[in-house]
């Protein structure tokens, strides 16, 4: 199944501007008073969390922890995914303060109800400063097996395809800029699948070949292209995530940001696919430069 309502995300307790992420994301923006920063993204944090579980999802919360410094613990599916075969990948980071993030009773605790069979570490890449940050560098067609990625300095070449050989997955990689020419540092801000669907920046490939694999791949694999501009992408518009609830209605969950950039045509295509559902957390989106998919790992472990 592509999608799934176990869904782990985490509190944050000390949520702000990080400075050593900021050099290759060009998405974050620093506001002047960052303990309001703290509050306010706390109350986004829960509004979303009670939206989601006020749609029949299950959602795991796990409280950040004060120490160590974690500005960026709101978005786990960085550093960890879960698969239905009871696999967990831990990834490796770029930022030294995001490697931090990696914790165990995390995984400890959703073994309480999910089965781990093996925990694959890839973490040990950061020695080689070679880096693969989870679901965000890599959005996965779980039903196909395939990988796109927009290789950055936050998603290398080599470790992708160590991840593909583990997994049994065939990656689909390419380059992708925004609107001023600077390299997007996570696949996931201007691509999102769903079941049968693709939200994509197309603009951003500038590569007329790796533009041409990335569509027929996508309408290969049964995908209706929804095209998103440069201005909607930077409303997070491709920061979706395709969940599905306890009674088996299917879900799209974004940010108000992204909903309100969406024309009422590209709403109309989407909503034959599932409930828009979407909570207002610009705080989030400005100073963590990631939106409603970053702060969202899916728990596909078997159920124990």
């Amino acid at each position: 199944m592509q999608s799934t309502s176990n869904l782990l995300m985490i509190r944050p307790v000390n949520f702000g501007f990080n400075e050593q992420t900021a050099e290759s994301n060009a998405f974050q923006t620093r506001d002047t008073d960052q303990q309001q920063v703290q509050a306010n993204a706390l109350a986004e944090f829960d509004g979303l969390v009670h939206v989601l579980r006020d749609n029949g999802l299950n959602v795991t919360v796990i409280d950040d922890t004060p120490q160590p410094h974690t500005p960026d613990s709101i978005f786990p599916n960085n550093w960890v995914s879960f698969h239905a075969n009871g696999d967990v990948f831990l990834y490796p980071m770029r930022a030294e303060n995001r490697r931090l993030e990696r914790r165990e009773d995390i995984i400890t605790q959703l073994e309480d109800n999910f089965k781990v069979n093996h925990v694959f570490d890839l973490s040990h890449f950061e020695h080689e400063g070679k880096f693969l940050e989870g679901t965000g560098s890599m959005v996965l067609d779980r039903e196909n097996k395939i990988v796109y990625a927009c290789l950055s300095p936050r998603t290398n070449e080599k470790i992708l395809a160590t991840f593909c050989k583990q997994t049994d997955y065939q990656s689909i990689n390419f380059h992708a800029i925004d609107e001023n020419g600077l390299a997007i540092y996570h696949t996931n801000v201007m691509m999102a699948l769903g079941s049968n669907f693709a939200v994509i920046c197309l603009d951003s490939i500038m590569d007329i070949t790796e533009k041409e694999l990335v569509i027929k791949s996508l309408k290969d694999t049964g995908k209706e292209i929804v095209d998103i501009s440069f201005y909607q992408m930077n409303h997070f518009a491709g920061n979706m995530l395709e969940v599905s609830n306890n009674t088996g209605d299917t879900l799209i969950v974004m940010s108000l940001s992204a909903y309100q950039s969406l024309s009422y045509e590209q709403k109309t295509v989407l909503s034959s696919f599932g409930k828009l559902v979407y909570a207002d957390i610009h705080t989030i989106e400005n100073n963590g430069g990631g939106s409603a998919r970053c702060m969202i790992a899916e728990v596909h472990l078997p159920v124990s």
